[in-house]
């Protein structure tokens, strides 16, 4: 068998799976799983997951499961399957099957009796409060179980009324016979199987009794003939126990290899499903597509590009040291991606008329109307351009204008001459005021022989700005976005993430002023407004824009400090 070509990387996953190649491990076989437990929806952390697991299979020419981790059913839903389905094909992969640890419950529970048999694993009558207080700690031996020595026959019985449903919920627990005394905790006969009448969103009423993750993990990769089963570092403890469970049983392929590495942790961010549903539910954020949230589905509202999550989840590459990685990186990525694909548009925030006073008009009277081309976006010519509607009344950002302009000012000013995108030179006048005192119509003239942008006397300003025609405006509204969080590290101080909630984390502006174009915006589709930032447009609601990322890049300048 010949090996795909396959990206030099210091990848040290990707090495191993080399080096099993090279030595005929699997025959050469590469299969891998993403294994999610649908009780939430996936976040950013698991991004990094699913380019891992879907990126070794494909580099390798193998294949990827997507595998729902159901053996929980007091706290998974339907919901979080389709989510879950929903958002990888969104992220761009396709699993070469959809299965669910419930699928296995046969085989396990199978597997489950003969080790019992084999003398492996008896039932105990004690609560999962005293077992667990039995365990002891580290350096600490654990308290063998009064019942550790029932008989298999016992145990057989047990078991097999258990499953019948003749015991209360957590009335007894299948546990593994292995050593209390063990420096591994995970080894210290860890439970198996606990008893809960639930009914489960995939097996219905079927079962009682439901397989701990430690039990269902390994047997389900050997049951789908996995090769490489990744997981993040916090299962770096659990794999002699992984590895354990499969050396007892008759398995139907080769022993699957797990393998850790170090889980994506954010800056300003936190991905804990406790807490995050807590936001939800104490009305932080509107819901698990929050543009705020670190949800692939508050993400993909927010704007974020797919691509921009796989290559930024590609270039950090597999560790086995945590770390905690500036979300300005990430934002670099975002603004990478949208500056190649998003078309650019003129929309003003926080608009300000500014009428024009020596604007021609018509032989009606009325103020004429000119057009002018507009690059639709300067990274792809095949983009085209747009036109977009002047006259003499227009919109431009109230804070384009000073009346007593500060130092380094340069923009809109009394006796100042500025460029209108792509238009003519103005020059205010003067202001007007409303009683409170506050700036509601800024007077100007503008010169026609600037028409474009340029003046032909070879005259220079020093600010562009942009503006909307009065008459073509179209009205909008938009979402701004600050951190979630107010500190790099949530709860660091005071231990509790949610104490350092950032209570003006969004800024919604009604009344924004658009030109024509952005009627044109498909629900979802990012555009870039000139001179702001990048705008995703609501997929639900009409003309809501939600801040994605602003035209700075931070993570750039920084990274040019440092240099």
């Amino acid at each position: 068998m010949t090996e795909p070509t396959v990206p030099a990387t210091n990848d040290f996953i990707r090495e191993t799976i080399r080096r099993d190649n090279e030595a005929g491990t699997f025959g050469q076989r590469v299969q891998t799983r993403f294994p999610p437990e649908p009780n939430g929806y996936l976040h950013i952390g698991h991004a990094k997951a699913i380019v891992q697991d879907f990126g070794v299979a494909e580099d390798f020419g193998g294949v990827c499961n997507l595998r729902l981790d159901d053996t929980n059913p007091g706290a998974e839903e339907a919901e979080y399957v389709g989510s879950i389905v929903d958002d990888i094909a969104w992220l761009g992969y396709t699993p070469a099957s959809i299965v669910h640890a419930s699928d296995y419950f046969e085989q396990l529970y199978a597997w489950a009796e003969y080790l019992v048999e084999q003398g492996k694993a008896y039932v105990d009558d004690q609560d999962g409060e005293t077992i667990s207080a039995q365990r002891g700690g580290f350096g600490k031996p654990g308290v063998n179980s009064p019942f550790r020595d029932r008989t298999p026959q016992e145990n057989l019985d047990l078991l097999r009324r258990m499953r019948a449903g003749e015991f209360p919920d957590g009335s007894k627990a299948l546990r593994a016979k292995i050593d209390m005394a063990h420096e591994n905790m995970w080894l210290r006969d860890p439970v198996m199987y606990r008893i809960r009448h639930l009914t489960h969103h995939n097996t219905g009423d079927t079962w009682c009794i439901y397989p701990t993750y430690d039990w269902a993990h390994g047997q389900s990769d050997a049951i789908e003939g996995v090769t490489h089963s990744i997981c993040t570092l916090e299962f770096e403890g659990h794999r002699p126990l992984y590895d354990w469970f499969l050396e007892q049983l008759p398995l139907p392929s080769d022993q699957p290899k797990q393998l850790e590495f170090a889980r994506l942790e954010l800056t300003h961010t936190i991905t804990s499903k406790r807490r995050l549903r807590k936001l939800i539910t104490d009305g932080v954020v509107d819901g698990w597509d929050d543009p705020r949230m670190p949800t692939l589905r508050g993400l993909r509202r927010r704007g974020y590009p797919a691509r921009a999550l796989r290559d930024f989840c590609t270039a950090i590459g597999t560790t086995r040291t945590n770390s905690r990685k500036a979300i300005e990186e990430l934002e670099s990525y975002v603004r990478r991606e949208l500056n190649k694909t998003a078309q650019r548009r003129m929309v003003v925030l926080r608009p300000v008329k500014l009428v024009i006073t020596n604007w021609p008009t018509d032989a009606d009277g009325n103020p004429v109307v000119e057009y002018f081309e507009l690059t639709n976006n300067p990274e792809n010519p095949a983009d085209g351009v747009r036109e977009a509607a002047f006259s003499g009344e227009l919109f431009i950002e109230a804070d384009d204008f000073a009346e007593v302009p500060p130092p380094k000012f340069f923009r809109l000013s009394p006796g100042r001459e500025v460029r209108l995108r792509g238009a003519y030179f103005v020059t205010a006048t003067d202001a007007v005021k409303d009683e409170a005192g506050n700036v509601v119509q800024i007077n100007a003239t503008y010169d026609p022989a600037t028409r474009g942008g340029d003046a032909p006397d070879g005259r220079r300003v020093k600010s562009t700005m942009h503006w909307v025609s009065a008459a073509h405006a179209v009205d909008a509204n938009v979402a701004l976005y600050d951190r979630l969080f107010t500190t790099e590290v949530p709860g660091r101080e005071t231990g509790e993430p949610l104490d350092d909630l950032n209570p003006a984390s969004r800024e919604l502006l009604t009344g924004c002023k658009a030109e024509q174009a952005i009627a044109g915006t498909e629900p979802g589709e990012v555009v870039q407004f000139e001179r702001l930032g990048y705008f995703a447009l609501d997929p639900d609601e009409p003309m809501l824009f939600h801040r994605t990322v602003g035209l700075r890049d931070e993570w750039a300048a920084a990274q040019k400090r440092k240099g």
